[in-house]
């Protein structure tokens, strides 16, 4: 299962604090835009998104598709085909994608500790 590029998604409580503390870590602003409360900064091949009031709790982001540039791969495995894989290894998800569409997509569902997993393909 090829589930793309990976990020750590942190709730964070002061934006600007949050990036400046990433930046001291050697992170730079890749992507985002702190009027809309959110930035992915990237360090190397790690990549951590900051996100201000939208949503409760830290997540772990896989992006089928794409590589942690975000540019787009030749071969990935779709997040329907995934999704199925996961629900046929019996698996729950708390969100699923439309089993008929293509294109964008997500699913969530959440490891054994309570941590959330979103699955969110974007081509």
């Amino acid at each position: 299962m090829k589930l793309g590029a990976f990020s750590a998604s942190l709730s964070v409580k002061d934006l600007q604090v949050s990036q400046e503390f990433y930046e001291k870590l050697g992170f730079s602003v890749f992507a985002g835009d702190p009027e809309h409360n959110y930035l992915i900064m990237k360090n190397g091949n790690a990549l951590i998104g900051l996100f201000q009031g939208m949503f409760d709790q830290n997540i772990l982001t896989f992006n089928p598709g794409w590589d942690e540039n975000a540019d787009p791969v030749d071969t990935f495995d779709d997040v329907r085909a995934i999704q199925k894989d996961l629900k046929a290894k019996g698996l729950t998800l708390e969100r699923e994608a439309d089993e008929d569409g293509e294109g964008p997509g997500s699913i969530v569902l959440s490891d054994p500790d309570g941590n959330a997993i979103l699955i969110d393909q974007h081509v």
